[in-house]
């Protein structure tokens, strides 16, 4: 869908007269469109879970920020990552692996945010406009790195 902006503008001309030290003022209007397509940004900050010892789970939040035309519906699919599983999602290092996973809440981190597949959740909402720093809705992102499901870490 897009939407069409027209602003009026008025132009002013001076017009000087030929042979004349007067010059006499004329104006006239214009119009400038723009079509607007709906559009939405996304960005996200770095999840650091931080240092894994091996003793306690391990707790981090960061956000996902979107940015959406005005009324522009949306919703947040998060992949399962290297893992190919929403069950336990999984990052490697040098030190092994770690399983891990996100969610949609902190109350009792059961809904895995995922792609509405499954048990798996989203998030998502209506665009209140586009402009930078301005517009833009944040969504929690949390995750939780538990001991018990530590595969391989070292």
């Amino acid at each position: 869908m897009t939407r069409k902006i027209i602003a009026p503008i008025a132009a002013g001309v001076l017009l000087a007269m030929a042979g004349s030290a007067q010059a006499a003022q004329r104006s006239t209007t214009f119009q400038v469109t723009a079509n607007v397509t709906n559009n939405c940004l996304i960005e996200a900050d770095t999840l650091d879970f931080g240092t894994f010892d091996g003793e306690l789970d391990l707790f981090s939040s960061s956000d996902i920020r979107v940015r959406c035309t005005n009324g522009t519906a949306f919703i947040v699919n998060l992949s399962t990552g290297s893992s190919g599983s929403y069950a336990n999602r999984t990052m490697a290092g040098p030190g092994g692996t770690l399983v891990y996973n996100l969610f949609t809440e902190n109350t009792s981190y059961s809904t895995v945010w995922g792609d509405a597949t499954g048990t798996t959740g989203r998030l998502g909402g209506a665009g209140a406009g586009i402009r930078l720093g301005v517009d833009r809705q944040q969504l929690d992102l949390l995750g939780v790195a538990p001991v018990r499901l530590a595969v391989g870490a070292q």
